[in-house]
Parts: structure tokens; C-alpha cells; sequence
């Protein structure tokens, strides 16, 4: 896993790991992994948290609004 860059200083998420479908997340307080799919949180979200991860800014709030439970 990727660790996550965090540039606000405030988030959630530990680290991630991108894949072609499917993005994993690792958040601070847990060391279970949280994967987010096409198949169950749809690739329009997938797609936009790869982007947040990669620019290490807004992905713990964008899973908190759009994803949050939609995990496998």
C-alpha cells in the first residue's frame, strides 16, 4: 500500500492501493482494509477517489459523503 499523502493535515486515510477497478483503502484508526469496487461503489466513485488518492487531498471526505458503506 501506498502511503497517503495527506496535504490538509486532518484525514482519515493511512494509505491505498489503486487497482484497475477497485481502490483500497487503509484508514488511520484500523488496520482493516476497506476495498471500494465498480461492482459495488460504482465506477464514477472508484474513478474520483483514485484521483483524490494520487493527489493526497479530499479522499476521506469524499468516501465519507459518496461511499462511506458502499465498501465489499
Amino acid at each position: 500500500m501506498e502511503k497517503y499523502l495527506n496535504l490538509n493535515g486532518n484525514s482519515g486515510v493511512n494509505s491505498f492501493e489503486i487497482f484497475n477497478n477497485k481502490v483500497s483503502v487503509r484508514f488511520n484508526r484500523t488496520v482493516k482494509i476497506y476495498t471500494y469496487s465498480y461492482r459495488k461503489a460504482g465506477s464514477l466513485n472508484v474513478e474520483n477517489m483514485k484521483v483524490l488518492a494520487k493527489a493526497g487531498r479530499g479522499l476521506n471526505t469524499y468516501i465519507n459523503d459518496y461511499v462511506k458503506y458502499l465498501y465489499d
